[in-house]
């Protein structure tokens, strides 16, 4: 047991208990104020505002948190380090009213995993609000690397959560609409289906439809010659059937109705008609109804997963990337592919083409045009939209960059990076992707080499990496109007939301799972109601979704 002293203890002017810092010197240094303490913690207090989500850096006193739970409704979290110092503390003064509070968290010692997690499972901001972070400065300046560590591992959360937050805004309730019309859809087309069995994929190309895509048709034609399982994204498909290239499957992630456009104008043969179109679980109902048969994968809503638990197990492919290209490439990898050439993967308009010909803005924007505003004024607003990027090396381009695009690019490589399988992008005149991985950055010919090795020593495929059996009937525990009917009620029995309490807390884990799947939708309902307090808020999403699944069973 450590007998070094990290604090001594004296009361202040107003009778308040008030740790002091035992500096390496000799001397020490309060925490707090002498003079009083509590009206020092008040004063700051006012300095956080509206948020609802309080991070307190060193806890001392407990001053400041405790008069963050008296005066405000937050959630409180104190993060510091050092356990035998927070011994010390504790058996210093009584701390009990902070530790009952189901308002109030506390983080000993916590590595950057666990103070990330910890904000992201708990930190809502559809219930939270705003998030501000508050340190005791006498404490973090005398364990400074730690703290600033914690303070950018914080920043980090907050980003993750404030994106996530931002998509939910927008998207949230679409998604949830078109998640629980695709049940029926999907208990009638998913049932049985197993992907692939007679033979395992090891090669796959995953079709983009930038504008490099329309140079690269040959390769690709000697991809499909050579019985490599091609991937379409929903976009790339009119160019590739224009094209004469049937795809051995289509992905669509989109839950926006732009998705149906797609589509039309496909020329789809008796062959095309029964490639499978994997669909992530949130597509509009809408693209069951073209002639490829649908296969519903799960993504990231809380919704799907809950789905995958509580109702029937579904592929999982990773959206997180934000784009079809990267869902693509993560289906190819469930599907247990070796080896993977990304085509038409631009990132960046090129010469100010936007789309490959073929695909569906061509025939979109003509049948909008009219004298007033012709297809190139409609094709120049689209290109225009949003503000291109200066090049990062600062050397002049023939193509161009937007922020979302230069995202979904990073997103990509960064995935790839993660990956075992051999990937490799198709040379086009786009934003370059740079492929990299255990392997280091690779190019075609380093390819081939390496495939070979693999062949002459054996090499298999990790148990990780099979083919995915895609048999959606393992899991099943009810129909599909049997689920929503009992889904329906369990959101009816959620506890009700009244007080200031932290409704999470209330929640057993059953009622926290089913509340959880609501958070998406919350946050659209509060986009278009920013003055609606939580209470009230929690309430109105409750009925709303109540009233969304009636409506689905009433014609299930």
């Amino acid at each position: 047991m450590n007998s070094v002293k990290r604090y001594t203890f004296n009361k202040s002017r107003t009778g308040e208990i008030v740790p002091a810092l035992c500096l390496p010197n000799g001397d020490t240094q309060p925490l707090h104020s002498m003079i009083d303490p509590k009206h020092e913690a008040e004063r700051l207090i006012t300095t956080a505002g509206d948020s609802g989500f309080l991070i307190f850096l060193g806890l001392g006193g407990g001053f400041a948190p405790s008069a963050a739970l008296e005066h405000t409704n937050a959630y409180i979290l104190v993060i510091d380090f050092d356990n035998d110092g927070i011994n010390e503390l504790l058996a210093s003064k009584d701390y009990s009213k902070l530790v009952k509070s189901d308002r109030f968290s506390l983080l000993i010692d916590p590595d950057a995993g666990k103070i990330k997690s910890f904000i992201l499972e708990n930190y809502k901001p559809a219930l939270c609000g705003g998030i501000k972070t508050i340190p005791l400065r006498t404490r973090t300046e005398h364990d400074m690397q730690k703290f600033e560590t914690a303070a950018e591992v914080i920043q980090t959360a907050i980003e993750i959560a404030a994106g996530d937050y931002s998509v939910q805004a927008h998207f949230g309730m679409r998604w949830f609409s078109n998640i629980i019309r695709n049940i029926k859809t999907i208990e009638k087309y998913n049932d049985n289906f197993r992907f692939w069995e007679s033979s395992p994929i090891k090669e796959a190309a995953i079709v983009a439809a930038g504008p490099s895509l329309d140079h690269q048709m040959s390769s690709l034609a000697e991809k499909k010659a050579q019985n490599v399982f091609i991937i379409s994204t929903d976009t790339a498909l009119g160019a590739l059937l224009h094209n004469g290239i049937e795809p051995d499957a289509v992905i669509s992630i989109d839950c926006q109705h732009i998705s149906y456009y797609h589509f039309l104008g496909c020329n789809l043969s008796d062959n095309t008609r029964s490639i499978p179109l994997f669909l992530d679980i949130a597509s509009p109902p809408v693209l069951s109804n073209f002639p490829l048969p649908p296969v519903f994968f799960l993504s990231g809503h809380p919704l799907a997963q809950y789905i995958n638990a509580a109702w029937r197990h579904l592929p999982q492919v990773d959206t997180s990337g934000g784009n079809v290209t990267y869902a693509g490439l993560s289906l190819a990898q469930t599907l247990g592919a070796e080896r993977i050439t990304l085509f038409g993967a631009d990132f960046s308009y090129i010469n100010c083409q936007t789309y490959a010909r073929g695909t569906y803005i061509y025939p979109y924007f003509l049948n909008r045009q009219n004298r007033l505003s012709p297809m190139e004024a409609k094709m120049s607003v689209f290109l225009y939209r949003s503000p291109f990027l200066l090049p990062q090396d600062g050397q002049k381009k023939n193509y161009y960059e937007t922020s979302s695009l230069r995202f979904y690019r990073k997103n990509l490589e960064e995935k790839v990076s993660t990956m075992s399988a051999n990937v490799v992008c198709e040379k086009g005149f786009g934003a370059t992707v740079t492929i990299s991985n255990e392997r280091g950055a690779i190019s075609s010919e380093q390819l081939a080499m390496s495939n070979e090795e693999k062949i002459n020593h054996g090499e298999t495929r990790r148990e990780s990496e099979e083919p995915l059996a895609i048999n959606s009937k393992q899991g099943v525990v009810s129909s599909g109007r049997d689920f929503l009917a009992g889904y329906r009620d369990d959101i009816v029995s959620l506890p009700e939301a009244n007080g200031a309490e932290n409704y999470l807390k209330k929640l057993n884990v059953k009622e926290k799972q089913v509340f959880t799947t609501l958070l998406p939708y919350m946050a659209a309902t509060k986009k278009r109601n920013t003055e609606m307090g939580v209470n009230d808020l929690i309430e109105e999403v409750k009925r709303r979704c109540v009233e969304e699944i009636e409506k689905t069973l009433a014609v299930f």
